[in-house]
Parts: structure tokens; sequence; C-alpha cells
């Protein structure tokens, strides 16, 4: 068995479907024996919870890359032909696969990731509405569009949108659920197929986003996941894809978006941010005590929108500073597959190695520990108190570098020019977050330099606005997801036009000149009349 179920009956592990092992192999490695795997193609997966290993999966190569690729082409057009109406007819039934399964879902989030189980619950929620989203708007949005032809009544211009080919996609760890599927989900309604590689501390997951999509009707070979390291697998994918989905560090991005660039294949990405949140002197603080506080530790800050650093008028700044500790220290950490925590474990050692590291810097440079600050093994293997610095000098890495977990720094800011010029003193813009009474706020949002700006809000309310895209400036990310944008970056669009009469240079009995003076007097009536524009 892949999946070693050593879980303790303490956790009460939902139970795995019956065809989650038949899917596993169809879905997963295009056909390969994988209890045939040699141990050093194996890994083994850890839980933060757990004691033991949560099992292991087969590592593929290149090669395996390479025929996932080739079946997914064999599959493309097929999928595209089945029409869209169709092809969001599996997804609105994955839509309530999701919904009823998510007890199950929850748990192998939470075991592979060692997040709270209401982070877990995120992860659902989100793709949820995801597929819904798209599974509804995508006809719509990939319905041949009637456009202004060249010539009034003479040409007609539609706009039509074909998939990409084969959409490579590269997701990360601290989402496995929700990353691992909902950038795809327009993709593949767009009439692409997918082949994905999830991050290989979560492959799991991923594997049940398969054979939740086998149950809702999507054909194998369509969406395809292939396990192993992001130097061999992801390097293949970035080599055969006809466009690139990523999400990760902006350094990994800067090398996959060279790497694609060479084959002139289109590339999207939400990469780091260092998020700024804002606290003007108007703000109702015990809003934003409870606000920022979930910005702040939704899953143990590993988040890419996740707020790490906050700017607030003096007249509020010791106040803010004494609740929000509080808050912080009211949380519940712990590690089990129940709603009782408010904060769970971080992923794995590297990644508690990594905030230790960041906040024991912080310290020598002669930052002040406000409250945390100090791992809590008692508890489980990585967990990490919540923790808020203060006084962080301009030689601390934390100052701007992205720690990916709970710990975050508060200044005090004159006024809120000085917040916005702070707020956009980074490479980063990602996200954002303004407290303030909403006229204050509204003046000051379109100043922050970022791709979401939530206002009384740290991120959820950006992130559920799936209407709308969202994404990074600067160096945290190319293109978009969300919205339009969300499924059109997927495709080519191609116009047809149509020219009628006779053409555009001229009908055949009137001279040239003659005509250049025609066309030139329409373009000038045109252009007061309002017609050309």
């Amino acid at each position: 068995m892949i999946f070693q179920r050593t879980v303790p009956k303490r956790l009460s592990l939902q139970p795995l479907p019956d065809k989650f092992a038949e899917h596993l192999r169809s879905f997963a490695f295009t056909g390969a024996d994988v209890n045939a795997a040699a141990d050093a193609d194996r890994r083994e997966i850890e839980a933060p919870f757990l004691d033991e290993p949560l099992g292991w999966v087969p590592q593929v190569g290149a090669d395996v890359v390479e025929q996932a690729f080739e079946k997914a082409r064999t599959k493309q057009t097929e999928w595209h032909e089945l029409g869209v109406k169709k092809r969001a007819k599996i997804f609105k039934k994955f839509h309530d696969l999701v919904l009823s399964n998510r007890e199950l879902i929850m748990d192998l989030v939470q075991l592979e990731m060692g997040k709270a189980r209401s982070g877990a619950f995120d992860e659902v929620t989100d793709v949820a509405n995801n597929a819904r989203y798209y599974a509804t708007q995508a006809p719509k949005l990939l319905r041949p569009e009637k456009r202004r032809g060249g010539m009034p009544v003479l040409t007609k211009t539609y706009l039509h949108h074909d998939p990409k080919g084969v959409v490579g996609q590269i997701s990360p760890w601290n989402y496995p659920f929700s990353l691992g599927i909902a950038d795809a989900i327009p993709a593949l309604l767009a009439g692409n197929t997918v082949v994905a590689k999830p991050d290989s501390e979560t492959p799991f997951t991923s594997l049940l986003i398969a054979h939740l999509l086998a149950e809702a009707g999507l054909p194998d070979g369509v969406f395809t996941i292939v396990l192993g390291s992001g130097r061999v697998v992801g390097s293949a994918i970035a080599d055969h894809c006809d466009f690139l989905m990523f999400t990760g560090s902006t350094a990994t991005g800067k090398t996959l978006a060279e790497q694609v660039s060479k084959r002139l294949v289109g590339f999207s990405a939400e990469l780091g941010g260092k998020n700024p949140l804002i606290v003007a002197a108007d703000a109702n603080l015990d809003t934003a005590v409870r606000a920022i506080t979930h910005a702040c530790l939704s899953n143990t800050g590993q988040l890419c929108v996740s707020i790490e650093r906050i700017y607030v008028e003096e007249e509020v700044y010791e106040e803010l500073c004494t609740r929000l500790a509080e808050s912080f220290e009211s949380q519940k950490l712990g590690g089990k597959l129940d709603w009782k925590n408010q904060v769970g474990s971080l992923v794995n050692a590297s990644q508690l190695e990594t905030v230790e590291n960041f906040v024991a810097d912080a310290r020598q440079a002669g930052a002040t520990v406000l409250t945390g600050g100090k791992a809590r093994p008692e508890l489980g293997k990585y967990f990490y108190e919540p923790t808020i610095l203060l006084d962080v000098p301009d030689d601390a890495r934390v100052l701007r570098e992205e720690v990916f977990g709970p710990v975050i720094y508060i200044q005090p800011v004159a006024d809120l020019d000085a917040a916005v010029a702070a707020a956009n003193d980074t490479c980063y813009g990602l996200n954002s977050s303004i407290f303030a009474a909403p006229k204050t706020a509204w003046k000051i949002a379109p100043r922050v330099q970022a791709g979401s700006v939530n206002i009384n809000d740290g991120y959820v309310a950006g992130w559920a606005s799936i209407d709308s895209p969202i994404g990074g400036y600067k160096e945290s990310g190319v293109s978009r997801r969300h919205g339009a944008e969300g499924l059109l970056k997927y495709t080519e669009p191609k116009t047809i036009a149509q020219q009628r009469g006779f053409p555009i240079w001229g009908p055949r009995r009137l001279p040239q000149k003659a005509w250049s003076k025609v066309l030139s007097r329409s373009l000038s009536l045109g252009k007061k009349t309002g017609l050309l524009r």
C-alpha cells in the first residue's frame, strides 16, 4: 500500500473510498506499477502531528513526465471537442463531491500539512467556490464574441478563444488541496489538459483530488499528477508544457520564467510577499484586533497573502500592541483533527528552523519580543508560538524578507502618508490591508502598490471575491488568477473577420486617390459622431 494507515485511532481519520487506490494508478503515474518502485525511488511522507510516516509515494523521472505529456496531448483534442457545457457539467459534480467529502479532505490536509482544521476547511470552500464559479462562467467567457469590424457593416468580426494545449502546473505545500486544483479548474474548462506536480511534502492530498475528479467523470489522461522533485519533475514540466502555472517562491518563479521563455511559452505565477497592514487612528480596534489575528495566524502564517508587517498611527499604537498581544496569547495551539485549536503546526523541521532563525536574528539586532518567540515541542514537533516583534532595526532580516510563519512586527508611523510609503517600500506587492473608517480607507487604498487591498479585513475579502482577478505587483507575480482573466490566460485569442461587399482598400472601379479621400472623410466623420472610437 502507498498510503500506510499508521494514523492513531484518536485522530478519527475518515475512511478512504474503495476506488482511491485504483484512481491513483490511472491518474497519477501514467500506467506505471507504483508498488514495483524500488526503495530508492520512494519518498516517505511525514505527518507533522505523528511520530511515524504517513506513507510513501514513488518519485518519477523526466521520462515519466514526458509520457504524461504525450498522453495528455492525445487526450486534449477530444477533451476540447467535448464542448464547454459538458466540461462544466463535470465540474459541477466535482463541486458537489468536494462538499460531500469535506471531512476526508480536511483530515488529509491536516495530516500532511499540520494546519488547524479551520484552515483546512478554507481549502474546501475555496475549491468549491472556484469549481462553481468557473463551471457557471466558462460557457459565457468562451462563447464567440462579436467585435467591431474594420469597416462598419462590411466587416463581420468575432473573437474566439482556443485552448493553449497542455498546461503544466506546479503547486506548493501550504494549500495542497486549494492550490492543487483551483488553478487547474479554469484551465481544464477552457479545453486544455493538465499535467500537475504537487509539492513533495503533500502528495496524498493531490492524489485525493485525482480520485474526486475521476468520480466526477473526468476522463483518464485529462488531469495527470506526476510525483517527484522540483529539480527533475518541475523542470521537465517547464520543458514540455504549452503554458505554465506556478505558485511558490520568487526565486524559483524567476528560474521557471526564464526556462519557459526560451520556448516562448506563456507563464503565470503567484510568488512571494511581505504583506503590509495599515491601522489608522480612526479604525475600529475591536474589529481590527480580531481580523488582524486571523490575517497573521491563519495556516500558522504559512500563506502567501498572510500579513507580516503592521504600520499603526501613533495615536493608537500602544493600545493596538497591547490588545493584539492579548489576542495572540489567547490562541489555542494544537495538533488534532478537530475544531478546538486556532493555530496548527509548521509543516516541517526546515520551516521551524527558518522561523527560529528570523526571530533570533531580530533579537540579536535589538528587536523586542512583545509576545511569543519560542518553539513549543511539548505540543508537537514543529509548533511555534504566535510572535509579535517591536522596535525592529533596519538591519534585521525580518524587516524585509518573507518569514512564512507566525511572526509579525509592528511599527508606529506619524501619519497615513508615512504608512503608505512604508507599505510600498518593498520589492513585493501581493496583498495588503487597511483598517480605518471607510472614507479614510477608500482614500488611501488606491495608493497601495499591491494586487489586492483589503479594507477592514486581512486577505479573505479580496481572495474570496473570485469574480475579480488577484495577483502580484513587482516581484510577487505575473498574470492573475480568478475572474475572467483567470480562465482566459489559458487560451489563445483568435480573431475571425469576414469582409463583405468590397474590400477595405476600396471598390474595384474607384481610383485609389479618390478612395483615400472618401475613407479619410469617413474616419473624420466617425470621430465626430462617435461611431469610431
